[in-house]
């Protein structure tokens, strides 16, 4: 069973720098495993779909390059760490097909592809209250107990209301991450500026109807 897609809060400074920024959220009851065949075989038609000159042509579309528009202005090279969706694709160039990796990989694979915008997941449990986007503090740390370590103050992060629990657009916290014991996540989805809202629907709604495939 899944809940509705809710806004996320974003820190005042960052709404200032970046007014229509948007984190959402929304908690599905699912567990990792291993991928039906239905779902294996989608990633296989999409692999076919999604051939060279496409991947190429990709970063050109506005959803892909309002991404690699948000990348540069939050300071990451989207040519050196690329963006979810051309990391998505470079991969498939690279093993001639899209790689089935368990369910919840390839239900997060199936939403950033089809939709450019990238969906993220976390274990509920370990999630406290809302998610939203802020700069890191001094001395704070991804996460929590031995598998933390330290951030770069000022890096925004995705955050609770305990701490920072991923870094945008980059590593999840170990301790947040969904393991094989997980029953509800909590999925999230970064907005940027200049996409439409309904292709960050659409993303949820993908990974959530693949998560529920049977």
């Amino acid at each position: 069973m899944s809940g509705e897609p809710t806004q996320g809060w974003i820190d005042p400074a960052v709404a200032e720098e970046l007014p229509k920024l948007r984190l959402w959220q929304q908690r599905v009851e699912a567990r990792d495993g291993p991928s039906p065949d239905e779902l294996k075989e989608r990633l296989r038609l999409l692999s076919d779909r999604f051939h060279g000159a496409k991947a190429i042509a990709m970063r050109r579309e506005p959803v892909p390059h309002a991404y690699r528009v948000l990348f540069r202005h939050i300071g990451i090279d989207p040519d050196d760490d690329r963006t979810p969706v051309e990391a998505a694709a470079l991969e498939r160039l690279r093993h001639g097909g899209f790689r089935s990796a368990g369910v919840l990989a390839d239900a997060l694979l199936l939403a950033v592809i089809e939709t450019g915008v990238p969906v993220w997941a976390l274990d509920d449990e370990r999630v406290h209250g809302d998610l939203g986007v802020r700069p890191a503090g001094p001395t704070e740390s991804l996460g929590s107990a031995d598998l933390a370590h330290e951030l770069v103050p000022g890096r925004l992060v995705v955050a609770d209301d305990a701490g920072p629990i991923a870094q945008l657009f980059g590593a999840i916290a170990p301790s947040h991450a969904p393991t094989s014991e997980t029953t509800a996540m909590r999925l999230f989805s970064v907005q940027a500026p200049g996409v439409p809202g309904i292709h960050v629907e659409e993303a949820l709604w993908t990974c959530t109807e693949a998560l529920d495939t049977p």
